[in-house]
């Protein structure tokens, strides 16, 4: 019941801009801990940035200065500002949120997006 989808990703320059957003619908109770991984060809999933329910972030040292993970939680919804991107930014970019799920309201469910395409030519 619970959803994640993610939009904004594309083809840009380097030192360009992306914004990417990730919506989290259907029967939440409450949505914690989010998150925005990505997974280049050939390499592990590692974490971008994170965000707490409270606003705390925390960000990958390949990203610092660079990109602003924040959300809105009276729209349930994530970002991530991508500003003077490299090639090396490009991946498929995944939203991962901690849910508690109106019909489990004792566990916290962890959900990912369906990943999104970021690509940045040189």
């Amino acid at each position: 019941q619970v959803q994640l989808v993610e939009s904004g990703g594309g083809l840009v320059q380097a030192g360009g801009s992306l914004r990417l957003s990730c919506v989290a619908s259907g029967s939440i109770f409450r949505l914690n801990a989010m998150a925005w991984y990505r997974q280049a060809p050939g390499t592990q999933r590692e974490l971008v940035a994170g965000v707490t329910a409270t606003g705390s972030t925390n960000y990958a040292d390949s990203v610092k200065g660079r990109f602003t993970i924040s959300r809105d939680n009276a729209k349930n919804t994530m970002y991530l500002q991508m500003n003077s991107l490299k090639p090396e930014d490009t991946a498929v970019y995944y939203c991962n949120a901690r849910i508690v799920a109106l019909t489990k309201l004792f566990d916290e469910g962890n959900y990912w997006g369906q990943g999104i395409q970021v690509t940045v030519s040189s």
